[in-house]
């Protein structure tokens, strides 16, 4: 199984889009506090629809303590604008992590910084950037892809 790790979202439907999709690929999905919005709110459930309650998200106070929940055979990788290694030239597996940032800022520069050699991209326009939800579609549908054609 797949993990998608978002660190301190901010706009519920996009949550409750990813919830739905991490669903629908049995995926699991952990939230990094604080959240922009209540786990109540009613936009994420909307955009959730009949999902939510059997997804059953993974609740963190910090990044820090979520990852040291994880396997030590998993695999970290952070999504962000901020480097030039292309999504598609990871080796995905089963346990990997997919970290994604906050919509507005995305993830910080010092947390970046530790490990470069984990950040990746999905290539696009300067100046331009994918939804959250689209984001975190287009990088598990690939992993997802690898992990089915490995032998």
């Amino acid at each position: 199984m797949l993990n998608v790790v978002l660190f301190e979202p901010e706009i519920p439907p996009n949550t409750g889009t990813i919830g739905r999709l991490c669903h629908s690929t049995e995926t699991c999905l952990h939230l990094i506090e604080p959240l922009g919005f209540s786990i109540d709110d009613r936009s994420l459930k909307r955009a959730g629809l009949d999902y939510w309650h059997e997804l059953k998200p993974s609740l963190w106070s910090s990044l820090e303590d979520c990852l040291a929940a994880a396997s030590e055979e998993a695999a970290v990788y952070y999504l962000t604008t901020k480097t030039e290694q292309a999504y598609w030239e990871a080796k995905f597996k089963q346990g990997d992590y997919l970290i994604f940032g906050p919509e507005t800022r995305g993830l910080p520069e010092s947390l970046l910084k530790t490990r470069p050699e984990s950040c990746l991209t999905i290539p696009q326009t300067k100046g331009r950037s994918l939804n959250l939800a689209v984001a975190t579609g287009i990088v598990l549908y690939e992993a997802i892809r690898q992990i089915s054609i490995e032998p």
